[in-house]
């Protein structure tokens, strides 16, 4: 089992989805863990009552990425409240698609703003936290293997998360003299409310048939990669996309 023991982390999205299972894994990794949350009040009280059930710390914010304020005094009340922070998790997001001739700006600029512009204003505002334990830290941003091939009907969803990886990979250079990692993750079609409908849509069998291990990713797969990117075990990995794909791209 990876070892979080004393280490605090924040959950940008954990409420649900793949944000909720790396929160409740942290936390069962031994880490203290704070989430933000855009909507749902009892399922963000939920996590934080699963988190307190393995003996950690919880806190639990409603808090826009997309509003700088918001998810700044989130972070800055977390690290007041707890003394600092060692990793920082982006999750948050939106998934919509739509062909280029029926997209409109109204639609483009929402996804940029939501998956792109949040993960820029929740990374800033966690690295004077994580500056400031002098030990370095932790950055994981959930990207989507849309982001590294591109995708038809979802491009400025694409657009988003390719864009997060350039970010990454500029920030683990900017902020490795200060030992913050900083990676990504990108799953591929995962069973979470959000992926849901569009895979229903396309139809489960077509899709499930695209991966050689033979199903859909499950939350607690991309949980498991970002655990250990939060680790230790990942101290000298940076600047990497790590693809948890089931093989359907067969990326390195």
């Amino acid at each position: 089992m990876i070892n979080l023991t004393g280490q605090r982390i924040f959950v940008a999205g954990g409420s649900r989805g793949i944000g909720r299972a790396a929160a409740l894994m942290a936390a069962e990794a031994g880490a203290d863990v704070a989430i933000a949350y855009a909507r749902d009040e009892a399922a963000a009280r939920a996590v934080v009552d699963r988190v307190e059930g393995f003996g950690r710390r919880a806190l639990a914010f409603r808090a826009d990425v997309t509003a700088e304020a918001e998810i700044r005094g989130a972070l800055d009340e977390t690290a007041e409240a707890w003394g600092g922070l060692e990793g920082l998790v982006v999750s948050a997001g939106v998934f919509e698609g739509a062909p280029l001739e029926q997209m409109t700006l109204e639609f483009w600029n929402r996804t940029l703003t939501t998956n792109l512009t949040g993960t820029f204003l929740a990374v800033k505002a966690a690295v004077p936290h994580l500056r400031g334990t002098g030990r370095g830290g932790s950055i994981v941003i959930y990207t989507s293997t849309a982001g590294q091939r591109g995708s038809s009907i979802y491009s400025a969803y694409a657009t988003s998360k390719g864009g997060q990886i350039m970010f990454m990979r500029s920030m683990a250079k900017e902020l490795a003299a200060d030992r913050i990692r900083v990676n990504c993750v990108a799953p591929a079609w995962t069973e979470t409310d959000m992926a849901r409908g569009p895979v229903e849509a396309i139809g489960r069998e077509k899709v499930v048939a695209g991966f050689p291990l033979g199903r859909i990713g499950l939350p607690e797969d991309v949980a498991g990669a970002t655990v250990f990117l939060l680790s230790d075990l990942a101290k000298f990995v940076t600047g990497t996309t790590m693809t948890v794909d089931g093989g359907k791209d067969m990326r390195g």
